[in-house]
């Protein structure tokens, strides 16, 4: 079943599950299987290999569903030219990370892509959103430790707070099944961005030794599939509803107990009306008999 949020609405995707564009590791076939399993693929800029970028993102053109490029923002500094390579292949968004996107968020926007950037303060979700970001992503230190300082359970309250709802934030660090996607939601992400979880989705523990490079690719993307189905289909919703029934309840308990109070007594801790005035006091619709006092 679909979940939806902003992040889905905005992407075009199904599930609100990003894959981080790890460096070689996060290549076409990895994207391919990502988006195609409705999940948002990103491929790995990493540090500016452009052989690498433009074989890749050939192998992207054409592709029907929605993916994305990522960069590491100050390497793609030292090459410039790299953005126009990525841009070619018309991704649906750009993510840049560790680095001042200002230089390269006008030519994403001017080509229609979406900016996503990759922040670890509140300083650097405010130069994100001054350069128009229009997809924020909370990294805590649980992401392989790049650059980060604050755990996921930190930054992320804090950035979605930080952001106050101009555009969606995605959580990164540590998340790696339907568990963590439902706690990030309940903090009130739009979705996660998810690497290693997606790549050790393999079947069985077949040695590396004597497989080919074709069959070794295949069992990548048959686990990147899988991961994304294994973490949409968990509980997510069922989750998110019982905990959001949870305090609904709790509310419509408490509007109960006012009710009450208001009927049998002058409110919380009133004197009861109903038992006499000086003999019961009531509370949360409950009349306790109460001692009167020594003549």
């Amino acid at each position: 079943m679909p979940i939806s949020t902003e992040l889905t609405a905005r992407l075009g995707i199904e599930h609100p599950i990003l894959l981080a564009p790890m460096d070689t590791i996060a290549g076409s076939g990895l994207v391919k299987a990502v988006s195609d399993a409705g999940g948002f693929g990103i491929l790995g800029g990493g540090y500016g290999d452009k052989t690498r970028l433009q074989t890749e993102t050939a192998k992207l053109k054409g592709f029907a569903k929605p993916f994305g490029i990522g960069f590491i923002t100050w390497s793609l500094a030292r090459q410039p030219e790299l953005i126009d390579i990525a841009l070619e292949a018309r991704p649906r968004a750009v993510m840049l990370s560790f680095g001042d996107p200002a230089p390269f968020a006008p030519k994403i926007k001017a080509a229609g892509a979406l900016l996503i950037c990759q922040v670890q303060s509140e300083e650097m979700a405010q130069q994100a959103l001054d350069c128009g970001a229009d997809i924020l992503i909370a990294q805590g230190t649980e992401a392989g430790g790049h650059g980060a300082s604050r755990t996921t359970l930190d930054i992320v309250p804090a950035i979605i707070d930080f952001a106050a709802r101009r555009v969606p934030v995605v959580a990164a660090g540590g998340i790696a099944d339907g568990r963590g996607l439902a706690a990030m939601m309940m903090l009130g992400a739009s979705g996660v961005l998810m690497g290693n979880a997606l790549l050790r989705q393999r079947r069985g523990r077949r040695g590396r030794a004597g497989q080919t490079a074709d069959l070794r690719g295949k069992e990548r993307r048959d686990g990147a599939r899988r991961g994304v189905r294994l973490v949409a289909q968990a509980d997510v919703a069922g989750a998110i509803h019982r905990a959001f029934a949870c305090q609904r309840s709790s509310a419509a308990l408490e509007r109960a107990r006012d009710r009450a109070d208001a009927a049998c007594g002058q409110g919380r801790g009133g004197v009861c009306r109903r038992k006499g005035r000086g003999q019961f006091r009531c509370r949360r619709g409950v009349c306790r008999r109460v001692r009167r006092p020594d003549p």
